[in-house]
């Protein structure tokens, strides 16, 4: 399902997003990025998926955005079409109402990490560098490297990464938190199935609310989260009931309080 370049497969509970640009280390350009926004379209709608994996097709996870892609763009350009328009997608997938299991089979590096940040779950191959290099060509990470990566990774090792140009190992990342567990190569997307299988055999309801607590609690969700759960409390009532059966027979409501 989904475009080529972005395969959706859903087996039982889980589904799963392959990055598909094997020949350039599945580099992001535009058409990959709405392949990504119609993916996490296509998750969302599934009520069946109660958990998925993002990883990428061949020897990469991500190799960040395609130069080529975005190089010759003008400044006013570049911020919109390319900086802006990646921002919202990768906020699309990281606020997808399932949990996401990232398995790095291969580098993520600049915006290949960005990507496996939007993930809850980090699996990586023991082979595998990460970094942010931006600052090495003149650029600055812009799809969340200096947001929520700081969030969920914390400031200094991002400093480390994007002012130093350090590269980490996934030894490295993993002691300072950036991943969450170690594999063995070519291990990473069965090891990220096994995940994925164990978050949807819990309580999907309870699963998809703690995942919008955590995001209030570590200040990610800009409001979305308080609203969200707060709709889907007012929607179980009898209240609310009340409310829109009062609307369709047009007469006043009698609300009675009822939870």
């Amino acid at each position: 399902m989904a475009s080529g370049i972005v395969k959706v497969d859903v087996e039982g509970h889980v589904a799963t997003l392959t990055i598909s640009r094997p020949e350039k280390l599945n580099a992001l350009d535009l058409d990959m990025l709405k392949a990504l926004a119609d993916a996490a379209d296509e998750v969302e709608a599934n009520a069946n998926v109660r958990a998925a994996i993002l990883t990428g097709e061949g020897k990469g996870f991500s190799a960040g955005g395609d130069i080529k892609a975005w190089g010759g763009m003008l400044p006013q350009e570049f911020g919109h079409a390319w900086v802006r328009h990646g921002h919202r997608i990768f906020e699309r997938l990281a606020t997808l109402r399932v949990p996401l299991v990232a398995a790095l089979n291969g580098h993520a590096l600049g915006g290949g990490l960005e990507l496996a940040g939007v993930a809850d779950i980090r699996l990586a191959e023991e082979q595998i560098k990460i970094g942010l290099p931006e600052t090495g060509l003149g650029m600055v990470p812009g799809w969340s490297g200096t947001q929520r990566l700081v969030r969920r990774f914390g400031a200094q090792v991002v400093r480390r990464m994007a002012l130093g140009g350090e590269i980490f190992t996934a030894e490295q990342a993993r002691l300072l938190g950036m991943v969450d567990a170690v594999v063995p190569t070519g291990n990473s997307l069965a090891a990220a199935r096994e995940y994925a299988e164990r978050i949807a055999a819990r309580g999907p309801a309870a699963v998809e609310i703690v995942k919008l607590m955590i995001a209030s609690a570590n200040g990610e969700d800009n409001g979305t989260a308080v609203e969200a759960l707060g709709s889907i409390l007012a929607a179980k009532t009898g209240d609310l009931k009340e409310g829109v059966a009062s609307f369709s027979e047009k007469r006043p409501a009698t609300f009675k309080g009822e939870w």
